[in-house]
């Protein structure tokens, strides 16, 4: 599948591997087995210096890291942290690899939330779970040792979905918004006439297919996907949102939905910077420290993340 795509050895390695745990079972059930099969083989060790927990918030199941080698009587900034699975996989522990290391490297509480699943939750299941997340984190600042005025959204493919419509939701209400929200080839609801549609219809990890396959698990009604709170892309408004940080991957059907917010925030006078992400596919960020492309992607995320902070 990679010989059309110009990959790193490194990264085409990753891509292989990955593959490998394909569930041959076409249920649900067997997609998420793999899923997290696959997820256990790329999560390392916690690093040293962190405590983490689990616990709910809202009724929703969350996991919280805090980071413990610098401990100080002072509140620390916060990342709500919304994990990718095209709103179908995932849990608590198929991000670990990367939300663990981010509370370290940011010397930031981290957030996880582990939002309801389509198809047996369609939307706005996982939106409402990510939003009450936030409401809550926000009204238990002080309990959680977390500086209210210091906390951001990140998420990356579904996540990087939700993480947007809690914005957009959080404006629509008249409160206060993230200092900063951190978009990882997301999925925002762009056009299927979007040149990445076709131009990386069988990239490696995700393809157009498999993304309209997602998308109608978590959209059960065709109103659904004109609601910007499922697919960002449809609001009216881009204005007075939360600064941004867009990521994408070039060998992605969704690399243009990225490059779309990014457009749309910038012209509506929002800040926003774009990482092009070249050499990149779906999912790469499960590669960190196997592939240099996508080091610098966690770096550039990192970086971006401690400027909002």
């Amino acid at each position: 599948m990679t010989t059309s795509y110009s990959l790193s050895p490194e990264l085409a390695e990753f891509v292989a591997v990955t593959l490998g745990f394909t569930s041959t079972e076409p249920d649900i059930s067997g997609m998420r087995a793999a899923y997290s099969r696959m997820c256990r083989a790329f999560t390392p060790a916690h690093p040293a210096g962190l405590e983490v927990s689990d616990f709910s918030i809202a009724n929703v199941p969350v996991r919280l890291y805090r980071p413990t080698e610098e401990v100080s009587a002072e509140p620390l900034p916060c990342v709500i942290y919304l994990h990718g699975g095209g709103w179908v996989v995932g849990d608590l522990d198929s991000h670990d690899f990367l939300t663990a290391p981010l509370a370290v490297d940011l010397n930031a509480v981290v957030i996880t939330v582990d939002y309801r699943l389509a198809p047996e939750f369609p939307f706005p299941a996982a939106f409402d779970d990510c939003l009450a997340v936030w409401r809550g984190v926000m009204s238990q600042a002080a309990q959680l040792g977390i500086d209210p005025q210091r906390v951001a959204i990140a998420g990356d493919s579904a996540g990087g979905n939700l993480a947007a419509a809690v914005c957009l939701a959080l404006r629509d209400a008249g409160e206060a918004q993230p200092v900063g929200q951190a978009l990882v080839y997301p999925g925002l609801g762009g056009a299927a006439t979007l040149a990445s549609r076709s131009e990386c219809a069988d990239a490696p990890l995700l393809s157009s297919n498999d993304l309209e396959c997602y998308r109608a698990l978590y959209l059960s009604r065709r109103e659904h996907a004109k609601s910007p709170y499922a697919m960002p892309l449809m609001a009216d408004d881009f204005s007075a949102l939360a600064p941004a940080f867009i990521a994408v991957a070039q060998f992605d059907p969704l690399r243009d939905d990225g490059a779309c917010y990014h457009r749309a925030l910038t012209e509506a006078g929002v800040a926003s910077s774009f990482y092009p992400g070249s050499g990149l596919v779906h999912g790469c960020l499960r590669a960190k420290g196997q592939a240099a492309e996508v080091d610098a992607l966690y770096e550039t995320l990192v970086g971006a993340l401690l400027g909002f902070l």
